[in-house]
């Protein structure tokens, strides 16, 4: 059984899988999980569709809220035991010594870009970029992944900060002549653009979909873990054995916001597929270090060995070991 729970907002944003066990625990456990749906988790809408949490011996509450950031934050606070998010606050969780543990990353989005206007420039290379004026939201994994192609050309530009929502409107305007915003907002900017729109897919950044688990279900309910886990690695399964129909699972959840037509053509740049791998872990190490050279967090920059210890990757290894390559 799926229900919806509503909490206050916090203060504070086919492979072959070989054989794989679907741990279950010996009763229906109430498991919180803090997901939206969205495009990118498709082992998500099936494992919910085909009943595999309820297998599992799992009766899900589905918490929603409007970003992952929020979801973290309740996990932190215990108010949840899974939050499904982008990597980047994880990132900062392990700089300030937050207690939890990232036990799956779902999917990384390879698609990131540069938006811009033909008024400005034509963007056919990051060296494009050099001199502008380009808008993203400061913090953030856009912002992160903005300084590594700037770095990455070697050229400067002035990044000034807007909110997501606010940066298409300001490109328009003639306010910024370039913008790095979520993915959500780049069919917002291409409408609003028209003829106008000009768009770098350049290197440096994968978005990671991850999920967390709280210390105390990593600390007490390990079986409760591997069974959750085990649920979303059957889904997986059907994912690359079919996408078509996952397509029309992620589109039921989503109710009209996107058609399988829109899913086919985003998950070009979707790599989906459940894993847990040293990828993620120099991503982390990156970001924090880019964290703290901006004075975000004060703290010392993270390392390989640093970060290992938030990558708990036993229950994952104990239902699909193929899927864990960490060292």
């Amino acid at each position: 059984m799926m229900k919806k729970l509503k909490f206050t907002q916090l203060i504070g944003a086919a492979f072959a899988l070989g054989a794989f066990a679907l741990s279950t625990p010996s009763s229906a456990e109430t498991v919180n999980f803090a997901w939206t749906p969205n495009p990118q988790t498709p082992q998500v809408d099936v494992a919910i569709a085909k009943g595999y949490f309820k297998d599992a011996g799992i009766d899900l509450n589905i918490v929603s809220f409007q970003s992952g950031r929020e979801g973290f934050e309740a996990l932190l606070g215990g108010q949840v035991d899974f939050t499904f998010m982008a990597e980047f606050p994880a990132a900062t969780g392990a700089l300030t010594g937050q207690k939890f543990g990232v036990v799956a990353d779902l999917a990384r989005f390879t698609g990131s870009r540069i938006i811009g206007s033909a008024k400005y420039s034509e963007l056919k290379s990051p060296a494009d970029l050099a001199g502008l004026k380009i808008g993203t939201t400061l913090g953030t994994n856009v912002d992160y992944y903005l300084s590594e192609v700037l770095k990455g050309a070697g050229v400067t530009a002035e990044v000034v900060n807007a909110a997501p929502a606010d940066l298409a409107p300001a490109l328009v305007r003639g306010d910024i002549q370039a913008a790095v915003m979520f993915p959500t907002f780049y069919s917002q900017a291409k409408k609003a653009l028209g003829d106008d729109y000009r768009e770098l897919v350049a290197p440096g950044y994968n978005v990671h979909f991850i999920i967390a688990a709280s210390q105390g279900a990593i600390d007490g309910k390990e079986k409760m873990i591997e069974a959750f886990l085990g649920a979303l690695a059957k889904a997986d399964a059907d994912v690359k054995a079919d996408p078509e129909a996952a397509m029309e699972a992620v589109a039921a959840n989503l109710k009209g916001a996107m058609g399988a037509d829109g899913l086919k053509a985003m998950w070009k740049n979707v790599d989906i597929g459940l894993t847990l791998n040293e990828d993620l872990q120099s991503l982390l190490v990156s970001e924090g270090s880019w964290i703290v050279s901006k004075g975000v967090v004060k703290a010392e920059a993270p390392t390989m060995e640093s970060i290992r210890p938030y990558l708990v990757d036993g229950p994952l290894k104990a239902v699909a070991p193929s899927m864990v390559t960490l060292p």
